[in-house]
Formats: structure tokens, C-alpha cells, sequence
């Protein structure tokens, strides 16, 4: 089973000025995407900073956008926990409330081992049946998954479906796909990767960028795979810049700060993030209005 091809945004959790989750907005956002094409919508991965989520809060954000996307897009849940005990229980829960699949990130912090991985998935996979997508994203969590692991883990559990790679190693995407072939759909972490993922094998992109630019992004994906290389390419490259912009600091201060500028979001970030440092807002802004988006 395919969760999806094509664009599917990490969405941000928006907060009201006390903090507290702006629901509104969020469905606000799930609308912004569908009508824009966005083919999947990940609710409750880093970019929705779901690390200062309370367990209340993170099942009540995934279950909001289950049931207000109400079948129109797949709803992919964030469950991953550097305990395997908690990710089980995130994850039974999350399939409990109608998610579609699973995103699912490797231990962090305390990590573990290569056959420590294949142990801590292989037990999450035998307590749900939806499909999941691992999240090998070495930069935040210290820990890569080796492409042989993979194939392990793809081998033993047959609702491991997907792979999210943001290790920025094309190599380890080539030997996924040399080792796997179409057994596991490979998805670019990283937005300025989307077209070299692709050109590999890679069906998509869990993707940042799309909070803002759906539309755009949904299409660079669907061009390649419709054959229209040439165009995917130029959009790819349009987009470098304004993609580094938004990686000036860490995920998700910039992108919150771009959809406040848009007036999407009031741009409240939960510490510790803290308010994007005034030159590299300057730098964002300048990038957003030579991209061409409209309203900045």
C-alpha cells in the first residue's frame, strides 16, 4: 500500500499568543493545503513541535486533523520516542483515532545500536497494522539508520512501507534503492533534495517548504514523475534560495516566521525556540518577495 506520492507537508503546530493550540488556524492550514494539492498532511512531526507537546495535546492535534481532513488527503501521525514503550503507545493510539500511517523517527538522545533499531521498530510494527514510514534524520537525533537495517526492517515487518530520508547522504539513499527496489518508497527529508531523491527512485517529499508553497511543491514532484524532468529541475532550483533562507535557523522558527509574515499564523513558538534573530528574518523576507510569494 502507497500512503501517498507526491508532496506531503510537515505541518506546524499553530499556537495562540499564550501559548495555548490555535485550532482554528490549524484547520484553517489543513484547508490551505488540500486546496493547493498537497497529496498527504503530517500532523505532529518536528516541525510541529511536538517535543513541547503535552501527551494530551499531541493526540489532540493528530485527532483534530483526522477528522477535519475527513478522508481527503492521507493523515500521516508523528509517533516516534526515543522510549519504545511510549512510541507503541503513541502509536496504537494514533492508529486508534483513524490516522493513516505512521511517521516515526529513530531513538534520539540515548539512541541505540543498528540491531537495537531493527528491535525498537519491529516492536512498534507488531502492535499496529497501518503502514509505516521510518525517519532517519541523523542531524537532530545522532543516529543514522544504515541502508542493510533498513532492508532488515522491510524484510521482517511488512507495514514498514516508507522512509523519510533528512541524513543529506545520497549514497545512503542509492543503496536503499539498490538493496529494496520498490519494495519501500523513499521520501526526501529535505527540501532542496527533492529532485536528486527522486531521480533515485524517491516517490515524494515530507516537506517544510510546503507550508507556504503547497501548490509549488506538489508540482515539482508530480512534473518528475509525469517525465517532466526539465520543468521539476527549474522549480527545484528556483526554490534553493528560499530554502536556505528558511534553514537559517532552527525548524520551524523560520518557516513560523514566513506564515507570519503571510498573516497564516500569529508566529508563536514554544520554548525554547525563541523569535527569529532580526538579520536572518531581513534575509527570509528578501527571499520570500523574489520567489514571487504573493502578500510579503
Amino acid at each position: 500500500m502507497d500512503l501517498f506520492k507526491g508532496s506531503g507537508v510537515a505541518l506546524i503546530t499553530p499556537f495562540k499568543s499564550d501559548g495555548s493550540i490555535d485550532y482554528e488556524t490549524l484547520r484553517h492550514l489543513i484547508d490551505f493545503q488540500i486546496e493547493n494539492n498537497t497529496d498527504a498532511i503530517i500532523i505532529g512531526g518536528t516541525t510541529g513541535e511536538t517535543s513541547t507537546l503535552s501527551y494530551i495535546e499531541h493526540m489532540s492535534i493528530i485527532e483534530e486533523c483526522i477528522d477535519y481532513t475527513n478522508g481527503r488527503v492521507p493523515v500521516i501521525a508523528g509517533t516516534g520516542s526515543n522510549c519504545t514503550k511510549k512510541a507503541i503507545e503513541l502509536s496504537k493510539e494514533a492508529e486508534n483515532l483513524g490516522a493513516d500511517g505512521l511517521l516515526i523517527v529513530t531513538p534520539y538522545y540515548n539512541k541505540t545500536t543498528q540491531n537495537g533499531l531493527i528491535n525498537h521498530y519491529s516492536k512498534i510494527s507488531e502492535k499496529v497494522d497501518i503502514p509505516i514510514i521510518l525517519y532517519n534524520v541523523p542531524s537532530r537525533t545522532g543516529l543514522n539508520i544504515d541502508p542493510i537495517t533498513v532492508k532488515e526492517l522491510v524484510e521482517k515487518n511488512q507495514n514498514i512501507k516508507g522512509i523519510k530520508e533528512a541524513s543529506g547522504n545520497i549514497n545512503n539513499v542509492a543503496k536503499i534503492k539498490e538493496l529494496l527496489g520498490d519494495k519501500i518508497n523513499i521520501y526526501s527529508g529535505n527540501d532542496n533534495e527533492i529532485v536528486p531523491i527522486l531521480s533515485l527512485g524517491g516517490v515524494g517529499v515530507i516537506s517544510v517548504i510546503a507550508n507556504i508553497l503547497p501548490k509549488e511543491t506538489h508540482d515539482l514532484v508530480i512534473n518528475y514523475l509525469n517525465g517532466n524532468i526539465e520543468l521539476s529541475r527549474k522549480e527545484q532550483i528556483k526554490m534553493l534560495n528560499l530554502i536556505k533562507a528558511l534553514f537559517k535557523e532552527v525548524n520551524p522558527i523560520p518557516i513560523k516566521k514566513a506564515m507570519e509574515e503571510l498573516k497564516m499564523i500569529n508566529g508563536t513558538l514554544r520554548e525554547p525556540l525563541i523569535e527569529m534573530e532580526e538579520e536572518n528574518k531581513k534575509q527570509l523576507i528578501k527571499e520570500m518577495k523574489k520567489y514571487g510569494i504573493k502578500g510579503i
